[in-house]
């Protein structure tokens, strides 16, 4: 295949890339603002669709947010690539923050209370709760009873308040993401722009200026089409 990797990575290479990307999360960053400046879209579709990235960031759905994204670019008329590249804003470096903030917020919002600095009991609970998947999956097969109890906490306690909780602070970084890219990627299209001019009109202008030259040198004119035959 013409675009399979010529070396293959390991598991542990994917995931190491994945928390830390080679050549720095920088330099993935500065990849993905160039990216998306570079979309053939209007700034205002593209500044939508970077906001909806950005607030996709902030939902519980994970390994689903590209879906979020394009369904949230989609009804802001956004631009659907942009909003692929505005879920960037949530990654290994600011899971952690976004997840306290969004939990935090939604405990706040249904009157409950959030456990704070238990980072462990998150944990276990994420872990109780993909366990009941895989046993209750499994149950299937089997004579095993399901037993929901681990996910039932983790739904009541994890997901529902972080997804209620994510929608203030989700909305707040897309909206403030939005007027942040729109008049950086109006400026760069118009720049841009204003050099394909200049190009175009220096290619005008060299192009005019040959005939004249052909007509006042016709030697020279000759040996620099056979110059540029060469070159060719």
């Amino acid at each position: 295949m013409v675009f399979k990797r010529r070396d293959r990575r390991s598991p542990v290479q994917i995931a190491s890339e994945f928390v830390y990307p080679r050549g720095g999360w920088t330099r993935a960053f500065h990849y993905v603002k160039h990216r998306v400046r570079r979309l053939p879209d209007s700034p205002e579709r593209i500044a939508r669709g970077i906001g909806a990235g950005v607030f996709a960031a902030f939902t519980p759905f994970y390994g689903m947010h590209f879906v979020v994204a394009a369904l949230l670019a989609r009804l802001l008329n956004g631009n659907i690539l942009a909003a692929l590249s505005g879920t960037f804003f949530g990654n290994p470096l600011t899971y952690v923050p976004i997840g306290v903030i969004c939990l935090q917020t939604g405990h706040f919002l249904l009157g409950t209370e959030f456990e704070k600095g238990e980072t462990h009991g998150l944990m276990r609970k994420f872990a109780r709760a993909l366990g009941d998947l895989k046993d209750n999956f499994l149950s299937m097969f089997s004579d095993r009873v399901a037993d929901w109890h681990g996910l039932s906490i983790f739904y009541h306690e994890v997901f529902y308040p972080y997804m209620i909780g994510g929608i203030i602070p989700g909305i707040v970084a897309g909206v403030v993401c939005y007027y942040l890219s729109l008049p950086v990627t109006r400026t760069y299209q118009q720049r841009r722009r204003a050099k394909i001019k200049a190009k175009f009109e220096e290619i005008k202008r060299l192009a005019e200026s040959k005939p004249a030259a052909s007509a006042a040198n016709p030697i020279g004119s000759v040996e620099s089409l056979e110059k540029e035959s060469r070159d060719v």
